[in-house]
């Protein structure tokens, strides 16, 4: 395990995700000191045995949302409660054991060398990947580049990633939006409005079956809908920004 980082935390949502969490979390722990988690009103009793493992780790903090808000409203508490303890950048990855902490270090390392921008995953699946789930999600990324002029966003929708903590708050309270499954994707393409570049780094990820312990909150119509209606938004924003888009990108910003 790496010292205790002043700057850099993992930050990990979790809503609902059954013994997985505590693996996810030990395999962060052996990766990076401190490491947050944001249990986002769960109700399977993992937020208990959360608190008491963090009783006695002091790399570690639990904060407990009384109600479930969304992925995007958990990293957001997580973001403002690190913001002001003097953290800078958060590496956000999913509680359920798909992506991979032994590339904590390296995406941390990244970072702090290219501390002004935000170090993508880039997934690298397997054969457990639905691939439902991996032709659905090119179509997210397509709309994704589209709406950011092709600015280097190799994968709008993997969690696994490093955000420099300030543009990302400003960016998600100038917002209504961004507080559910929607985060992930408006928050890359919008930080890159703001001149964020991004930097991509490969990634594997793993899918569980439930035999193995995996839970899956995505639900393929309802969360298709939500993504569509969000880059139905980001359309709108981006034929708003097109003109500084186009100035940028012929500046070489």
């Amino acid at each position: 395990m790496s010292a205790r980082s002043r700057t850099h935390l993992v930050l990990i949502p979790s809503y609902n995700p059954g013994r997985k969490v505590f693996e996810t979390l030990r395999a962060a722990r052996a990766q990076w000191d401190p490491v947050w988690v944001v249990v986002d009103g769960s109700s399977d009793g993992t937020a208990q045995g959360l608190e008491d493992i963090a009783r006695s780790d002091p790399g570690m903090r639990v904060l407990v949302r009384a109600g479930n808000g969304g992925k995007g409203a958990a990293v957001l508490d997580g973001l403002l409660a690190a913001l002001s303890l003097g953290f800078t950048h958060a590496l956000t990855m999913d509680s359920d054991g798909q992506h991979p902490a032994d590339r904590i270090a390296a995406f941390m390392a990244a970072s702090a060398a290219n501390p002004a921008a935000m170090v993508l995953g880039e997934p690298v699946f397997d054969a457990s990947a639905p691939r439902i789930r991996i032709q659905g999600r090119k179509i997210s990324n397509w709309w994704a580049n589209l709406e950011t002029l092709w600015a280097g966003i190799h994968d709008s929708l993997f969690g696994f990633r490093v955000y420099p903590i300030g543009p990302l708050v400003r960016v998600m309270r100038s917002s209504r939006w961004m507080r559910r499954f929607d985060f992930d994707v408006e928050a890359v393409v919008r930080l890159s409005w703001r001149g964020v570049p991004a930097l991509n780094l490969p990634a594997p990820v793993r899918y569980f079956g439930p035999e193995e312990g995996g839970v899956s909150h995505f639900h393929y119509w309802r969360d298709n809908v939500l993504l569509t209606w969000m880059h139905s938004r980001l359309f709108l924003g981006f034929v708003a920004r097109l003109p500084l888009l186009l100035a940028r990108r012929t500046a070489g910003g």
